[in-house]
């Protein structure tokens, strides 16, 4: 049986999918944060954001990728929103 680490070798990922996948997942750890420190439920936030409770629930486990409207639309009742920056390199 092969493990996660010995599948993920064998996608051969360029370092763009590397830095998407890291910012895709801290982003959902961001928002899980803020949710929880706020104190407010996932049932709570999809009304302030006016999307279903299962989208937050497959946003937080990560079951697909959202899009970029998704996104700001539950980030908006939480009090933020994304930014860019420029890469340091």
């Amino acid at each position: 049986m092969k493990n996660w680490k010995t599948i993920r070798k064998s996608l051969n990922l360029t370092k763009e999918d590397e830095t998407a996948i890291a910012f895709e997942k801290n982003l959902i750890n961001s928002v899980i944060d803020i949710r929880e420190k706020e104190g407010i439920s996932q049932i709570e936030l999809a009304k302030k954001a006016n999307v279903k409770q299962s989208q937050i629930a497959r946003f937080e486990k990560a079951v697909h990728s959202p899009q970029i409207n998704s996104i700001l639309k539950i980030l908006y009742p939480l009090g933020y929103t994304l930014k860019l920056e420029k890469i340091k390199k």
